[in-house]
């Protein structure tokens, strides 16, 4: 791997455990102004002292979310974007690109990719061309890998494999995927995947209970962290929640140990 990608990916993978704990909060240009990003510098300052090592923000955001100040974490400037509104949110477009990521200081870039839905062949040869450039560029890549789409199971075993096999064939260093519902599906899923894979957290979950669940069982099967969202920003205490998830994800504590922490 080149130099300029180890050292990015080391300021958002946790070096002792090997794991990362991602906070995306780009959901302002699908969903607009929700719950937990409406202040976006509170809540990076929240999920950063809970010990995040990276958050998931869009390109005009990241000067609003910049602190100057507390525990550093790790900035994944998010290339892809589409809006609730539009006729096909499946369909991904890009928005930015791996040198405005530089000049913005990003430590990765993200982009989202649906496999199956109509517009697939367009947004590989754009995952294509973003990973061509991370590489002259010595950035890291973490690309965002769903079955969506054509009536598809998002959560089924073999069209998530695919999803993330595809991500790493083309070239990411961390794909973000669908957890399979079971030790056993995912671990299936990892282990067809030769770069880490990060669990996605998906839509919020009435139960906190659910959540770190989820997390260790993906951490069990052999998932290198998640990438968890609104479960956590939109969370009564974010910054408790991070720690509580952070709990599993790198110091090996199981979701009964990560609760009785939230109690």
């Amino acid at each position: 791997m080149e130099i300029g990608k180890r050292i990015r990916l080391e300021r958002i993978i946790n070096r002792k455990s090997g794991n990362t704990v991602i906070v995306p909060l780009d959901h302002g240009v699908s969903m607009g102004p929700i719950d937990g990003i409406v202040d976006l510098r509170k809540t990076i300052n929240e999920v950063a002292e809970g010990g995040a090592n990276a958050v998931v923000v869009h390109k005009g955001i990241v000067a609003f979310g910049h602190r100057g100040y507390g525990k550093d974490v790790g900035l994944i400037v998010h290339l892809s974007a589409s809006t609730m509104l539009a006729p096909d949110p499946n369909e991904k477009v890009l928005v930015a690109c791996v040198e405005e990521a530089i000049k913005l200081g990003a430590d990765a870039v993200s982009v989202h990719i649906n496999i199956g839905s109509n517009t697939e062949a367009e947004q590989l040869r754009k995952l294509g061309r973003i990973s061509r450039d991370c590489r002259e560029w010595g950035m890291p890549l973490l690309a965002m890998m769903y079955p969506r789409g054509n009536g598809l199971n998002q959560f089924d075993e073999k069209a998530v494999s695919l999803a993330v096999r595809v991500g790493a064939e083309i070239g990411a260093d961390i794909v973000k995927t669908n957890f399979t519902g079971s030790i056993e599906s995912f671990k299936k899923v990892v282990e067809g995947s030769p770069v880490p894979v990060v669990v996605a957290g998906g839509e919020k979950m009435d139960s906190i209970e659910d959540i770190l669940k989820m997390v260790d069982m993906a951490v069990q099967a052999g998932a290198n962290g998640v990438a968890i969202g609104r479960n956590v920003f939109q969370a009564e205490n974010p910054r408790k929640m991070t720690q509580a998830i952070s709990m599993i994800v790198h110091e090996n504590a199981d979701w009964k140990e990560a609760l009785e922490f939230l109690d």
